[in-house]
């Protein structure tokens, strides 16, 4: 079943990174959960945009066949409610797993419910960040690129 679109928009013709840089153009002027109708014919945007929203709240529904060679990609603007951290650690510069041993200790003495927001610039954060809240139960809230090689991630305890 196809989803249904909000905004459509044809960057037909367009060699990459025009098609992700032009949803998350869109994207951003969107409510969430509404939906953008990506039509592009660059072969490299299926791979770019999977890339992208593995780290970024929004997320690619489907992708079908258009006309000729292009395709079309519905993307979900993710949740983007602004999440209030109760404690904040800026590891930027630590290498892993330094930042994932650093918010663990800071886990421990925090309460059920309260959030940590954890920066790095570790390039492996964003894998292992994610492996770690699913393995021990914490739910990551939200995690985003901030700036090139400096990602951001809230973490709840539960």
């Amino acid at each position: 079943m196809k989803p249904k679109s909000t905004v459509t928009l044809d960057l037909t013709g367009l060699s990459c990174p025009a098609p992700l840089l032009g949803a998350k153009r869109v994207l951003d002027d969107l409510d969430p959960g509404q939906v953008l109708l990506l039509v592009s014919d660059c072969p490299g945007a299926h791979d770019d945009l999977s890339a992208w929203v593995q780290h970024t709240d929004h997320e690619l529904l489907a992708t079908e066949k258009g006309e000729g060679k292009r395709m079309h990609y519905y993307l979900r603007k993710g949740h983007s409610k602004p999440v209030r951290a109760n404690v904040v650690l800026d590891i930027r510069g630590v290498s892993c797993p330094g930042p994932i041993v650093e918010a663990k200790k800071l886990l421990e003495s925090m309460q059920p419910g309260e959030v940590l927001q954890l920066i790095s610039s570790c390039p492996g954060s964003p894998d292992d960040v994610r492996a770690w809240t699913r393995t021990t139960g914490l739910e990551l809230v939200s995690a985003r690129e901030t700036a090139r090689n400096v990602h951001e991630f809230f973490v709840r305890k539960r």
